[in-house]
């Protein structure tokens, strides 16, 4: 009987124990960078050798991995939109970057005032063409212009533009922890740090110019082996291979910008070091300050980014290297430290999860697309989505890229493009994680092609997307090799 007593007691102890240690934070510092993709983090399987994340590797330590992140569209304003709202662009309506964020749209930001916090803005706003100006629902605002530059930047601080020296990431960085510095402790905070790194043209800090320079770097297998990568590709991706954002031509045809895989990866890979600076910064900052225990800080890319694969450079396509992002949350105490959540998690997904942690609810007549994954954060094990929709739309500046649809589940992905002569796509992303081998034309598939299609199109319909870009296609519009209409 005392035997029983005492097990019963420790067990109590060590419920109490867990329940005391997992006490629910307030706090949450969100931290966004531009274009940095899913595997550049040193602790990442698939990361290069030479890589040197230590601030990332930190938070996946003590923190944990969401190995599974992506985005909806693959581009700047519309992925920030969707983050800001938890909405996919045909919602929202900022489907590129020349549309501003409809007037009137409910922003997280605001209701997490409403639910008690101070708010702060850091970084690259790039909702539309060039808008600084402080945007409702922050109490401090410091931003700037457009892409804005890596040095001495031109800041809009509360509504007034000043000239200011540094490097942007480090500036960004001060600036957070500044407003930390001043701001009521009695009350929870939330500050959003948006880098303008690693944004092209990369321009790394002095301290890491040359950083990695005389690595190695190795091409991608889909670059290196052309006539197998390319047999079942649509036309577009080869001839993109020849021109803007491919590998053969790269940035604008500049002669002073890097031409060459071997140039770019260097210089994309040291301007992210700041990125990882800034991320160590903000965790040293919170444990100096006591602040450790009540913080939740999550950082993300706004999209990926492709570094030679397929050919391709930069970001909108459906491929693995563009839609999915490095997504890490830390919070001693509550997240189980060095774990990973392999659950699909979208940048729809911020607004509802981060309301979720302060209690607060978008207004009544704001449609939020994304789901909460505090739970997930928990460790809870919760029904969660299997497969989610992509959409990018078709820019008249960047015209090299087709409007594209896809649906990617935890297998096989399905794209499909819209308003072109040319092929749609299907991968086994088990068998061909480098989507080398296109499945649109194999007999065997042809019931799978069928019924990908047929729920990407259910899921737009159900979440509003009526738009005559969305017509789903009639039968005699439906083989896959061509794109009628």
């Amino acid at each position: 009987m005392k035997a029983i007593k005492i097990l019963l007691s420790v067990v109590l102890i060590s419920l109490l124990g867990l329940s005391l240690g997992q006490a629910q934070p307030k706090n949450v510092i969100f931290i966004l960078s531009d274009d940095h993709r899913y595997d550049y983090m040193s602790f990442h399987p698939e990361s290069p050798d030479f890589l040197e994340t230590p601030g990332m590797d930190r938070m996946a330590e003590e923190g944990v991995h969401l190995a599974n992140a992506f985005v909806t569209t693959s581009l700047c304003s519309p992925s920030r939109a969707s983050i800001l709202t938890g909405q996919y662009p045909f919602r929202h309506g900022v489907v590129d970057n020349n549309n501003e964020m409809p007037e009137g749209t409910a922003l997280f930001s605001e209701a997490l005032q409403e639910a008690g916090y101070q708010t702060g803005y850091f970084g690259k706003w790039h909702i539309g063409h060039a808008s600084d100006n402080p945007q409702s629902g922050f109490n401090r605002w410091v931003s700037f212009r457009g892409q804005g530059v890596y040095y001495d930047p031109t800041l809009n601080i509360d509504g007034e533009r000043q000239e200011v020296e540094g490097y942007i990431t480090d500036l960004l960085t001060d600036y957070t922890l500044e407003w930390l510095d001043e701001i009521n402790r009695d009350q929870p905070f939330f500050a959003y740090l948006s880098h303008k790194a690693v944004h092209a043209e990369f321009e790394p800090a002095e301290r890491h110019e040359g950083m990695y320079e005389d690595v190695d770097i190795p091409k991608p297998q889909s670059m290196k082996n052309i006539e197998q990568n390319y047999e079942g590709k649509p036309d577009w991706v080869r001839e993109q291979r020849y021109s803007w954002h491919g590998v053969e031509h790269m940035y604008h045809g500049r002669d002073d910008h890097p031409q060459g895989i071997e140039e770019i990866i260097p210089r994309y890979s040291e301007s992210l070091m700041g990125v990882d600076e800034s991320i160590e910064r903000v965790l040293d900052y919170l444990e100096q300050e006591g602040l450790a225990e009540n913080t939740l800080v999550v950082y993300m890319g706004d999209n990926g980014f492709m570094l030679g694969e397929h050919g391709l450079i930069d970001k909108r396509q459906a491929y693995e290297e563009s839609m999915r992002v490095p997504m890490l949350a830390w919070a001693p105490g509550y997240i189980e430290a060095g774990s990973k959540i392999e659950e699909n998690i979208l940048n729809i997904d911020i607004a509802p999860t981060l309301l979720d942690l302060a209690e607060g609810s978008m207004p009544k007549d704001h449609t939020v697309d994304g789901q909460s994954f505090l739970p997930l954060l928990q460790g809870e094990s919760i029904d969660w989505r299997s497969t989610f929709v992509y959409q990018y739309f078709w820019e008249n500046s960047f015209p090299h890229t087709p409007t594209t649809y896809a649906i990617r589940g935890d297998r096989y992905k399905y794209i499909y493009y819209h308003g072109i002569w040319d092929k749609n796509e299907l991968y086994d992303l088990k068998t061909d994680p480098n989507e080398m081998h296109n499945l649109i034309d194999v007999p065997a598939h042809q019931d799978r092609v069928q019924e990908m299609r047929n729920k990407m199109f259910d899921i737009f319909e159900a979440n509003g997307a009526t738009d005559v870009r969305f017509r789903r296609p009639s039968d005699y519009q439906a083989d896959e090799r061509k794109i009628y209409y």
